[in-house]
């Protein structure tokens, strides 16, 4: 059983609650999410991107965060960097992060209720696809897309992008906005405004 840490709606400590019932009663709580990106020789910045498993409560087979996750009861930022190596298989140190701030996510999904502050990290790594030791158990494959084609696909200037892939049947595949977990915030248009920013240099970035 995995107890979390909750929260009231400013971030004072109510006490501990076990995961379950915390989504059950749509308590506020922690999470830990880092964006893994890159600029390769040729000049490109990319981005990558896991696919949900097919049995997350959330959102299952759409595209997320690159690697994710709660915070157990007691944990700190610190601790969150395990999610990385847990979920890609990269060792990374919590100084190698580079933090770009929190952002507040809300979602319902049946019966369940999310209301999460996650503490948000930017990574870069340029380690080819094909040689992430994901976690099979809960990652259904990876993908990695260039991200002006990507920031092109969320302004709607285009329906679809081309993206490497592993664990999804094939070597490349054609992606839409459906493919993507939906948000009301335009996510994944600000990491990747954020990433290629972050890849030009620029400090201090804030999502």
């Amino acid at each position: 059983m995995e107890n979390l840490d909750i929260y009231d709606e400013n971030l004072t400590w109510l006490g501990t609650k076990e995961r379950g019932a915390v989504h059950r009663d749509g308590d506020w709580h922690r999470v830990f999410q880092c964006w893994v990106i890159f600029r390769d020789a040729q000049g490109r910045d990319w981005i990558v991107m896991q696919r949900r498993g097919a049995e997350k409560d959330f959102f299952p087979n759409l595209l997320d965060v690159s690697a994710a996750g709660h915070y157990a009861a007691g944990e700190t930022m610190r601790d969150g960097v395990r999610e990385i190596e847990e979920e890609l298989g990269i060792r990374v140190t919590f100084d190698d992060l580079i933090p770009v701030g929190r952002r507040v996510g809300i979602a319902r999904q049946g019966a369940l209720i999310d209301h999460e502050i996650a503490d948000v990290f930017l990574y870069v790594c340029d380690k080819p696809l094909r040689e992430y030791d994901y976690q099979r158990e809960e990652v259904a494959g990876l993908v990695a897309f260039d991200v002006d084609e990507g920031l092109a696909l969320f302004a709607r200037e285009r329906d679809t992008l081309e993206a490497q892939a592993v664990g999804l049947g094939q070597d490349a595949v054609t992606l839409t906005r459906a493919d993507f977990v939906p948000t009301k915030d335009a996510y994944v248009y600000k990491i990747l405004v954020l990433a290629k920013r972050c890849l030009n240099g620029e400090k201090h970035l804030v999502v």
